[in-house]
C-alpha cells in the first residue's frame, strides 16, 4: 500500500474526494493548489487535510510514494510532477487514480464498481446512489465531484462495504499528453449513462468523437454486470445498439423503456413521481430537490439499487433523504432585501435551460434573476448559438465575463459581450457585468424584494457573489 501520497491540484472536485478516501485508508496525505477560495475548501478542512499554497518542486520529497495530479495547472508539466518524475516516484492522473482506487489495489480491498457517466447529472446520480446505499447500511465507498453533501457529509468516503460508487468523467486524462477519456480507466460492474450531449470541444473535435468514447465506456462494463442507460436520445440509442453482451436496461419518460417515470408533481420541498417497470407500477417515490431531470437521475438510481438486490421500500426511504449537493440547485439563503439566493453549477446550454425551467415551475409567480458566468472560451464558442436560446425562463439575465480554464489561452473571437449582443435580440433584459465585484454592487443597489429569485450560475467563481452579500 502507498503510504505517502501527494495531490497536485488537491482542490479539484475530482481530487478532493480521492484525498479524503486515501486519508481514511490511513495514508499520509499532502496536497497543494492555487491560493484562492474554492468550493472544496470546506470539505478539505473538515477532513483535516492541509493544502500548501502554490506549486513548488520541494513539495515532493524522497519519502513520497505516489503523486496524483490534475490535468489542470500544467498537468504533466507542473513543477511538482516533473520533480516526482525525476525521483522515479509513481505518478497517476486523477482519472487513472479513480480507476486504481476502484480496482482496490492501492486500498488493498476488493470492490464492485458502480460508475456514473453522462454529459449531465453525474454528480447528482452518484450522490443519490451513495445516499441510498448508505441509508441501507451498506457503507459504500464513493467519489462525488462536489463539496459537502447534506445526506452524506464529505464528497469522498472509504466504506467497509463492497460497493465503490464513482463519477465517470468523459474529459481527457491529461489534455496535452493523454487524450484518453478519464472514464476509460474504470472497469465497473454496473455502468450508468445518464445522457450524451456534445461538450468539451477543446478535446472532442465533434460529437461523433465524443459518442465513440461512450461506446468504449460501455464496453468496459463487466459482462456479468449491467449498463443502465437513458433510452430517449439518438446518441444513447446508438450506444444501446452497439453495446456488448452486458445486460442493458433503458429508462426515461416513455413507457417504451424498460423503466419509466411518470406523473411528476412538486410541493415546496419535495418532488414526487411514479415509477413503472414496463406496465407494472413499482410505486410513488420522492426526492428533496425539484426538476424533472432529477426524477430521471433518481430513476437511474432506483434501477441500480434494484440490480443490487435492494427492496422497493428501502430504496424509497433512501431516496427520500436525498436533498441535493453543493452547487446543485443549492439554496444559499435570504438577502436583507427579501430576495432568495440560489446557486447552481449549470454551465452547458441544456443544463441552463432545464435548471431555469425548474425554477420557473417551482416559483411561477416570482421574478427570476439569472447571473451567468460562461465557462471556457472553447465551450462558449462551440455552443454559442445554443447559449443564446438557453435563458428563456429568466426575467433578467446578468452575464459575467468568460471564466477561462487553466488549460486554455484567451480566444479573442468569442466573448460575453458578443453573447449579450445576440441574446439581447430575443431577451428583454440582458446586461454585462464583468466580475463578482460589479455583480455585488448591482445587487445591493437594486435591493430586489421577496418576490425575486436570484440565481448565480456557472462552473467558474460566480458562486463567490454570496460571500459579499448579507445572507440570512
Amino acid at each position: 500500500m502507498k503510504k505517502n501520497i501527494h495531490f497536485v491540484g488537491i482542490k479539484g472536485v475530482g481530487m478532493t474526494p480521492l484525498a479524503i478516501i486515501a486519508k481514511e485508508a490511513g495514508m499520509n496525505i499532502t496536497g497543494c493548489d492555487v491560493d484562492r477560495e474554492f468550493i472544496t475548501d470546506e470539505a478539505l478542512k473538515k477532513a483535516d487535510i492541509k493544502v500548501f499554497p502554490g506549486f513548488f518542486a520541494d513539495h515532493i520529497t524522497t519519502s513520497t510514494n505516489l503523486a496524483i495530479t490534475t490535468g489542470a495547472h500544467g498537468g504533466f508539466d507542473n513543477p511538482e510532477v516533473l520533480r516526482a518524475k525525476s525521483l522515479n516516484i509513481s505518478i497517476l492522473t486523477q482519472g487513472e487514480a479513480v480507476g486504481e482506487f476502484m480496482k482496490g489495489g492501492i486500498l488493498s480491498r476488493n470492490f464492485e464498481g458502480i460508475s456514473v457517466a453522462g454529459t449531465h447529472g453525474k454528480t447528482t446520480t452518484t450522490a443519490m446512489i451513495a445516499t441510498v446505499l448508505n441509508k441501507c447500511r451498506l457503507d459504500p465507498t464513493y467519489i462525488i465531484g462536489t463539496s459537502m453533501i447534506p445526506s452524506l457529509g464529505l464528497p469522498g468516503h472509504l466504506g467497509k462495504g463492497k460497493f465503490f460508487v464513482a463519477e465517470a468523467d468523459e474529459y481527457a486524462t491529461e489534455p496535452n499528453y493523454d487524450k484518453t477519456s478519464k472514464f476509460l480507466w474504470q472497469n465497473p460492474k454496473i455502468g450508468i449513462i445518464t445522457n450524451i450531449e456534445y461538450d468539451h470541444p477543446d478535446v472532442y473535435p465533434s460529437e461523433r468523437d465524443m459518442v465513440n468514447e461512450f461506446i468504449k465506456f460501455a464496453h468496459k462494463i463487466d459482462r456479468k454486470g449491467a449498463l443502465v442507460i437513458f433510452g430517449e436520445s439518438d446518441q444513447t440509442r446508438e450506444i444501446i445498439a452497439s453495446a456488448p453482451s452486458t445486460k442493458v436496461i433503458t429508462y426515461g419518460f416513455s413507457s417504451k423503456n424498460d423503466f419509466s417515470v411518470q406523473r411528476i408533481s412538486f410541493n415546496e420541498s419535495e418532488t414526487f413521481f411514479w415509477v413503472y417497470y414496463g406496465e407494472t407500477l413499482l410505486g410513488e417515490f420522492s426526492i428533496g430537490i425539484p426538476g424533472e431531470h432529477n426524477c430521471l437521475n433518481a430513476l437511474a438510481t432506483i434501477i441500480v439499487c434494484l440490480e443490487l438486490g435492494l427492496s422497493i421500500d428501502k430504496i424509497k426511504h433512501g431516496l427520500a433523504s436525498y436533498s441535493g449537493s453543493k452547487r446543485r440547485f443549492e439554496y444559499v439563503g435570504k438577502l436583507n432585501s427579501g430576495a432568495l439566493l440560489y446557486d447552481d453549477y449549470a454551465h452547458h446550454p441544456t443544463e441552463i435551460r432545464k435548471t431555469l425551467e425548474t425554477f420557473r415551475k417551482k416559483y411561477p409567480n416570482s421574478r427570476i434573476i439569472c447571473i451567468f458566468q460562461p465557462h471556457t472560451y472553447s465551450r462558449t464558442k462551440s455552443l454559442f448559438e445554443h447559449f443564446i436560446a438557453a435563458f428563456y425562463d429568466s426575467d433578467e439575465l446578468i452575464m459575467m465575463d468568460v471564466y477561462p480554464s487553466e488549460r486554455e489561452e484567451k480566444d479573442e473571437s468569442v466573448s460575453s459581450e458578443k453573447l449579450v449582443t445576440e441574446i439581447s435580440k430575443i431577451h428583454k433584459s440582458v446586461k454585462l457585468l464583468p466580475n463578482v465585484e460589479n455583480v455585488v454592487k448591482y445587487l445591493v443597489q437594486k435591493a430586489y424584494g421577496p418576490d425575486t429569485i436570484i440565481l448565480t450560475m456557472g462552473a467558474g467563481d460566480v458562486y463567490k457573489v454570496k460571500n459579499f452579500l448579507e445572507v440570512e
